[in-house]
């Protein structure tokens, strides 16, 4: 199955099981200025799962569009994205731990097609001091499921990732996890305030043997090591406790929330363990290829970034996004001057944009609408950000390259002036010195952000000069 299929396999699945299919929300948060983007499906369900009734009822599911700037610089690697999309299906106080699991291993094993072999999950794995046990309820459903599908599921207790790095899951289906397995929106149960809500999860990973467990990461592999051969699928949350002076009292309405990544769900479904493969993110590799007229295999962080940052670029002019030095638009404009950055590198030179966002707006059209709606208004404001750059790239280029052949030691005030004069974004120039070899000050960042100061009070002392004047 393509990306496109899963997903709409999903939603009839969930339309088939009594669930009402919400609209994405948009990429930019409405009514909440704690963040900058929707981060996550369950983002704008949150006062729903914390009590508020929705209008749709008590089963709902979406296809939800996510971006997480902070994850920028992991791009390049096999699995990170900036955009992705989060399949997801909630229930508010309907169902809980004995339908959820089932239905997911469904959708994996029966829909998909997943290979039951391959599938790895973890649970909680409880806090005494408070009072709350470990899983064992979905661990039991987890052992029923493998053991019908004549899969072994056996158990180890790991509690912490630091803990797993150290002896392995040993081969152990089913893991118990500390922190890694609770939710709550202030972090671990000691940390949550009383009266807010919280729960265990269960993780679902995808084992990929073909990969070479990477030690750097731990000495051996576990389901939430770092080291390439589990990538994790789906979460699915049991909102199940509320903190009280006491302890922690098991809620009146129990709630779901289960979030799957598409991409990652995709990259199983074809084994493989590179999500850039996926029907979603090819097309776009395949054109940068044929732009630069070099291949993937070769130069294959550079067009990862690529693809990933012109399809969260994309996106965000689709949610009337445009780029800027402020918020969401500067995020937007980093994304796309380091795209166009690690397009430069490989010898396209010009109009990237023009060509690759009508390939980004043909993978989602019919899945979204809207991006069929936007399409050109789109084009042409990631046109002229990528007019505004070229302009100024080959100087600030030249700028680094000069102080690379000095010597000197880069300072936050030579970024400073690479933002000023040439419009580089401070984080780009800072890449661009690290890939280049160049020593940067310890301190850099403080530096640049002095010479803001010094920039912004110089603006301030103007003013109120002429203010005077006048």
């Amino acid at each position: 199955m393509d990306a496109n299929e899963i997903r709409s396999a999903y939603l009839a699945l969930m339309t088939e099981r009594g669930h009402t299919v919400i609209p994405r929300a948009p990429l930019v948060p409405k009514d909440d200025p704690t963040t900058l983007f929707t981060g996550s499906g369950m983002q704008p369900l949150l006062k729903y799962l914390l009590g508020a009734e929705h209008p749709s009822g008590k089963r709902l599911a979406d296809s939800q569009t996510c971006l997480r700037s902070q994850d920028i610089e992991e791009v390049g690697d096999n699995r990170h994205t900036t955009f992705f999309e989060m399949l997801g299906n909630w229930s508010l106080g309907d169902y809980f731990k004995s339908e959820q699991i089932p239905l997911f291993w469904h959708f994996l094993t029966e829909i998909v097609g997943l290979d039951p072999n391959r599938i790895y999950v973890t649970v909680f794995s409880g806090d005494p001091e408070n009072g709350i046990p470990r899983d064992d309820e979905s661990a039991d459903i987890w052992t029923e499921l493998f053991t019908k599908a004549g899969v072994s599921a056996d158990r180890v207790v790991l509690l912490t990732e630091e803990h797993g790095n150290e002896v392995g899951n040993q081969g152990a289906r089913i893991a118990y996890y500390s922190d890694k397995n609770w939710w709550s929106r202030s972090g671990g149960p000691e940390t949550m305030p009383v009266g807010d809500p919280g729960g265990p999860d269960s993780e679902v990973f995808y084992y990929f043997p073909q990969v070479e467990h990477d030690t750097a990461f731990g000495k051996y592999p576990h389901q939430n090591s770092d080291g390439g051969q589990y990538m994790e699928i789906g979460n699915s949350v049991f909102m199940q406790y509320a903190k009280t002076v006491e302890g922690f009292a098991e809620l009146p309405k129990l709630n779901v929330d289960y979030g799957g990544g598409l991409e990652r769900i995709a990259a199983a479904s074809i084994d493989s363990p590179d999500v850039y493969r996926i029907s979603l993110l090819w097309p776009i590799v395949q054109k940068i290829e044929e732009l630069s007229g070099v291949g993937y295999d070769e130069n294959t962080v550079a067009m990862r970034v690529i693809a990933d940052h012109i399809r969260g670029a994309v996106f965000l002019a689709v949610d009337g996004v445009v780029p800027s030095n402020k918020e969401q638009g500067y995020v937007m404009r980093r994304l796309v001057r380091r795209a166009i950055r690690f397009a430069h590198q490989l010898g396209v030179q010009d109009k990237l944009l023009t060509q690759l966002v009508p390939v980004v707006a043909d993978l989602y059209t019919d899945a979204y609408p809207e991006v069929a709606e936007r399409r050109e208004n789109v084009i042409e404001v990631l046109e002229k950000e990528e007019r505004s750059f070229r302009r100024t790239l080959g100087k600030g280029l030249r700028e680094l390259k000069r102080l690379g052949k000095t010597g000197e030691t880069v300072t936050g005030k030579d970024l400073f002036k690479l933002s000023d004069t040439f419009g580089f974004p401070v984080e780009l120039s800072a890449e661009e010195a690290v890939t280049r070899g160049l020593p940067m000050t310890v301190n850099w960042r403080a530096e640049f952000d002095a010479e803001i100061e010094a920039q912004r009070a110089r603006s301030q002392a103007s003013t109120k000069l002429g203010a005077t004047a006048d």
